[in-house]
């Protein structure tokens, strides 16, 4: 039968599924991307659509990989299969990408690279190979591909747009793991009877033996194939099984199983060495069966018999299809196992294949076994060193269970769990980190365990967990190491930022109390949180920026600890500097590829954003990171930027966008503790409310900001003036008195001008009378339009109705004039109309809406506005691509979308438009 033919049975009944893929195929000729991930049952003709894929791909350029269950636990082994043809394009990839491929792929380059660094640079080398035209990119067996090159993987399909980059991958349902949210899925169903009758139409059947095949087949093409011979061999024993005794996959191992069993006795022992290698080395394969007394005659039954078949160039075997392999080795008996592992691990001597052959080691032993143990510990070591994080821990945790001494069985515990929480296997770090610390094992290691679960516990949303689990190891630490336990502890205020007032001033004691030595980067950090989080002594708190020089004095703080006091600072009203350490954090990110902390670091970002009134760069800022939360699975941050994106919709007066937002930000509460996104969420709500008039159910949001647990956090602070106008206008001003008392302790200690100007429109507001007048005029002399102009709006708005109802017409105008110029410049529709109003009752004429007030890139998308800003600052795609993690396909995509908008004609002319821009 020709290949034609073949193919023609194998795809009977898949017009839909094939008609799917002509669409990806077409599209990827234009330079549009897609992705497609095909599910099934084995045999359900997942390859087979694979194949057709490849076989119409036309002037597309093709890459193809497979998983490889043996291989699950080898970081980037799947990659690396896939992305050889391509590798001859690495050099023109930006540096930091280049070395990152460099490393996984064991060519040199940096350590430990970023994980979505790697994302990036797949995504870049698959832009780059695509060329002109397009690549189709197939990956078969995606459920036993490496987690490192899973993720890497995964990170690149959902960033393509505009490379002409077609991915399709096959997934096997209930084995391995290949979770892909958000991207395009076409679940394949058994065919129908019209189908399945085409398929057995190469079989003379008898009508039983046709109505028993189609009956244990259940539409499975493989099953269609395979049972007629396996039901013809077995004569009358097929009676012995009746339709559906057996799970389909069962059944099917069952028929290959009865053609390997007739092999003669050293084919089958060649047959499971095939089976337990799996990788497919024909010279591997052969050294380590010729121990067992085969060689490659014995290959020769097999072949023809199409059990196995060789690669193209004869230095490779593999199985016709994968469940053949899983029918071999199950099968096989323990000790023939054993024996063929042994032997293998005995083949691969070569440094090169060090892990290969540790993993053989580990599936022969047969109790404690310190060889394999040790040997497995290095692989974990070098799989970590390479990013393979979740590699790392199953060798880790493989590598404890063979360990002779229970000293070096805890320590590899730990190792494990600490790997699985870098790996971002919560679950798996949890358990590893719970069994670890149920044995002996000192101080030191057990506040290593804490800090593992209470990270679990975090991600998880379990924060009281988290936050008990904290104290504990910093309690620990404490003596020993009194800067983990500072670091703990600065964790631990994230923590209880979200259980509690009560929490927080926990933390804040013991950090007080713990002896940091001076010369500690951690003792500025530590001694700045005291002093802003603490109850006060009435003196003005420290600068951020004079901590940050303190620690840079003595070296670096973590991370973490930078991004605790970026939020320590925002809270307390020092916007400009938290908003500098922001940027300076995010670029640093950006530079070595760090997509999966780029989240939070942009939330401080956002927020100094909204807080200036920059609305169009929030937009622009909370629009990446929702898109790198989600491509990076950071539920919380998804959250947290839908809350933002509400209030930026709230200010808009688009009602329905903020509410749909707003439901994001609520998601995610658990019992003890609020959802991270809900402060952000009720002050949106709130303020929309505020914004089409109906204060009351705008004041009834606020009232939920100003009480426990919430009314610590920023939103409850910033939007006490929101609470104290919704209380005046619906005549409750005591419903005010407790939080503004409040908002004016938290000024007198910020010190900011700005801030002085809102507790001046607050007491404008509350006083009802003619001290309002005064209060209003010294507010907007502290206000700062240029730099913080929606503030100064509203209280222009605010003294301008003051001014008109004390019928002081020609005075209000001049205040209303400029609030309605600022709202119609951010797009506050709802704010315009109130302002145009007032303007109206004073009879000024012509206050008709104005046409294009927002500016020149009003017209683009967020993404086509940030992509225009940094190519008008003299930025080269590939630059804009490396920061914005996209490829430089899809940057120049928008930038070609952005020019008609902009009203020019070539990347020259966006220098002149700088300004309007916003650089």
């Amino acid at each position: 039968m020709s290949d034609h033919d073949k193919s023609h049975h194998d795809l009977a009944g898949r017009v839909a599924e094939q008609g799917s893929i002509d669409a990806l195929l077409a599209a990827g000729r234009t330079g549009t991307s897609g992705v497609l991930v095909l599910r099934g049952e084995p045999g359900i003709g997942k390859t087979a659509l694979l194949g057709y894929a490849a076989a119409e791909s036309g002037s597309l350029r093709l890459v193809r990989g497979t998983g490889i269950e043996y291989e699950a636990e080898l970081p980037f082994a799947g990659l690396q299969l896939l992305l050889r043809p391509a590798l001859g394009h690495l050099a023109e990839l930006p540096p930091p990408q280049r070395r990152a491929l460099e490393a996984v792929f064991g060519l040199g380059g940096d350590a430990v690279p970023e994980p979505m660094l790697v994302g990036l640079a797949v995504l870049s080398l698959l832009a780059e190979y695509a060329e002109e035209s397009g690549l189709l990119c197939l990956v078969d067996d995606a459920h036993w591909l490496d987690a490192a090159s899973r993720d890497a993987l995964l990170f690149a399909a959902r960033r393509l747009q505009a490379e002409g980059v077609v991915m399709l991958f096959a997934a096997r349902d209930g084995e391995g793991s290949f979770s892909a949210p958000g991207l395009p899925e076409l679940r394949l169903p058994g065919l129908t009877p019209e189908a399945a009758a085409v398929v057995l139409d190469r079989h003379q059947l008898s009508p039983a033996l046709r109505y028993r095949v189609l009956a244990e087949a259940g539409g499975n093409p493989l099953a269609l194939r395979e049972l007629p011979v396996a039901l013809a061999e077995e004569g009358p024993a097929a009676a012995s099984f009746s339709p559906g005794a057996l799970p389909l996959t069962g059944r099917l191992q069952l028929a290959f199983h009865g053609q390997v069993s007739r092999m003669p006795e050293a084919t089958q022992t060649l047959l499971l060495v095939i089976a337990a290698d799996e990788t497919g080395e024909l010279a591997v394969v052969l050294r380590a069966a010729g121990a067992l007394g085969a060689d490659v005659a014995d290959l020769t039954p097999a072949e023809t018999a199409a059990l196995v078949v060789r690669g193209a160039d004869d230095t490779g075997i593999a199985f016709r299809h994968p469940l053949i392999r899983a029918a071999v080795h199950q099968r096989a008996p323990l000790a023939q196992r054993i024996a063929v592992h042994r032997a293998l691990a005995a083949a691969l001597d070569a440094p090169e294949h060090a892990d290969r052959r540790a993993w053989h080691l580990a599936a022969a032993a047969t109790g404690p076994d310190e060889e394999a143990a040790a040997a497995l510990e290095r692989t974990a070591a070098r799989a970590r060193d390479r990013g393979g994080h979740q590699a790392a821990a199953a060798a880790y945790d493989r590598s404890a269970r063979l360990s002779a001494m229970p000293g070096a069985r805890v320590r590899r515990e730990s190792l494990a769990a600490e790997s699985s929480v870098e790996a971002g296997d919560l679950e798996r770090a949890k358990q590893l980190a719970d069994r670890a610390a149920r044995h002996p094992g000192g101080d030191a290691l057990h506040a290593r365990l804490a800090h593992v679960q209470a990270l679990a516990a975090f991600w998880q949303g379990s924060y009281p967990a988290a936050h008990r689990l904290l104290l504990d190891g910093a309690g620990l630490s404490r003596g020993p190491d009194p800067g983990q336990a500072a670091a703990m502890l600065v964790q631990a205020i994230h923590t209880g930022w979200y259980l509690g007032e009560r929490h927080l001033d926990g933390v804040v004691g013991r950090l007080e109390s713990l002896p940091l030595p001076e010369s500690d980067p951690m003792a500025p950090a530590v001694d700045f949180l005291v002093r802003h989080l603490g109850p006060g002594d009435g003196g003005r708190p420290p600068e951020l920026s004079a901590a940050l020089d303190a620690v840079r004095e003595r070296g670096r703080a973590p991370d973490q600890t930078l991004m605790v006091l970026c939020g320590t600072a925002l809270a307390h009203g020092q916007d400009a500097d938290a908003y500098e350490l922001a940027r300076a954090l995010a670029d640093e990110h950006r530079g070595r590829g760090g997509a999966g902390r780029l989240p939070t670091v942009l939330f401080f970002v956002v927020e100094g954003e909204v807080f200036t009134g920059r609305h169009r760069d929030a937009l622009t800022t909370a629009t990446e990171a929702l898109g790198l939360a989600r491509d990076t699975g950071q539920r919380q941050w998804i959250g947290q930027f839908g809350s933002v994106l509400a209030y930026l919709r709230a200010a808009e007066g688009d009602e329905s966008a903020c509410r749909r937002h707003a439901e994001d930000g609520f998601a995610g509460a658990t019992a003890g503790a609020i959802a991270p996104g809900a402060p952000w969420a009720h002050w949106s709500l709130g303020l929309l409310e505020l914004g089409l008039g109906r204060a009351e159910a705008a004041l009834a949001h606020f009232d939920r900001l100003a009480r426990e647990p919430m009314r610590h956090h920023i939103c409850a602070t910033r939007s006490t003036p929101d609470l104290v106008e919704a209380a005046i206008r619906v005549g409750s001003r005591e419903r005010a008195d407790e939080p503004f008392a409040r908002f004016e302790r938290w000024a007198e200690r910020a010190r900011r001008p700005w801030a002085d100007a809102l507790v001046l429109r607050c007491r404008a507001l509350l006083s009802g009378d003619e001290r309002a007048d005064g209060l209003y005029a010294e507010a907007l002399k502290l206000h700062d339009p240029g730099g913080r102009p929606l503030e100064y709006a509203r209280t222009a708005l605010l003294y301008g109705e003051w001014l008109r109802r004390a019928r002081r017409k020609a005075e209000a105008r001049v205040h209303l004039n400029e609030a309605l110029e600022v709202f119609e410049r951010l797009g506050m529709r709802p704010w315009a109309e109130r302002a145009r109003g007032e303007l109206t009752a004073t009879g000024a004429a012509d206050v008709a809406p104005a046409n294009g007030t927002q500016g020149v890139g009003a017209a683009l998308t967020p993404q086509e506005l940030q992509i225009a800003r940094l190519a008008a600052r003299g930025l080269s795609n590939r630059d804009i691509a490396a920061q914005l993690f996209l490829s430089h396909r899809t940057v120049g995509y928008h930038l070609y979308k952005a020019y008609p908008k902009l009203g020019i004609a070539s990347r020259g002319d966006l220098k002149d438009l700088a300004a309007e821009l916003g650089i």
